[in-house]
């Protein structure tokens, strides 16, 4: 189990944008979507590549190798190439700071 991580100051992630930490070894995406933050591993789950540099469009990351699409909010698979969905991960603000967690292994 990994402990809450500061990701950033909330007010410091502008909107449509991301920004990727590591936690234990696994490369996470935050992103800011009309002011609420989510959290997803960078990775594509179509060949492992990063996918937190991919277009975003509305909710959704677009793969920036093959075009594959996600949910950012929930990691959920859109559409091919990809057909697995990617880990989301618990996120919260605390004394506006972002924070993210990896409970996979809670």
């Amino acid at each position: 189990m990994s402990d809450w991580v500061d990701v950033v100051n909330a007010n410091s992630l502008a909107e449509g944008k991301n920004i990727v930490i590591n936690i234990d070894g696994t490369d996470i995406a935050v992103f800011n979507i009309e002011g609420a933050f989510y959290a997803i591993e960078d990775v594509c789950s179509h060949d492992g590549a990063e996918i937190a540099s991919g277009t975003l469009e509305g909710d959704e990351i677009i793969c920036p190798r093959h075009g594959a699409r996600f949910c950012v909010k929930t990691g959920a698979v859109k559409s091919p190439p990809a057909y697995e969905n990617i880990a989301s991960f618990p996120l919260r603000i605390e004394n506006g700071k972002v924070q993210v967690r990896d409970n996979r292994w809670d």
